[in-house]
């Protein structure tokens, strides 16, 4: 019983059992909060290096596909020389 004479529903050693087993249980989740969290994190990083990799490739295809419009735009110029022009025939 208390002091007012009402029954105590939790002593001073439950309440204190019972915080402790919050806090207990705070750190837990705490714990697996910054585990979850690092793991994301290593995830994140994966994509991002991934992602590196894909832009590199993309710059890679379109340094080639320029190139070989040049090498195809020579070809044409080269061609064009190499036909001997009647000067008879209108240029237009």
């Amino acid at each position: 019983m208390s002091r007012n004479g009402r029954k105590l529903l939790y002593s001073a050693d439950r309440v204190h059992a019972l915080f402790a087993r919050m806090r207990a249980d705070l750190h837990d989740m705490h714990f697996k909060h910054l585990c979850e969290l690092a793991d994301l994190r290593k995830e994140l990083d994966e994509t991002r290096t991934a992602l590196d990799e894909l832009r590199a490739a993309v710059r890679a295809r379109e340094r080639a596909e320029s190139e070989l419009t040049s090498l195809y735009r020579e070809r044409d110029l080269a061609r064009a020389r190499a036909v001997a022009r009647d000067s008879a025939m209108p240029l237009h």
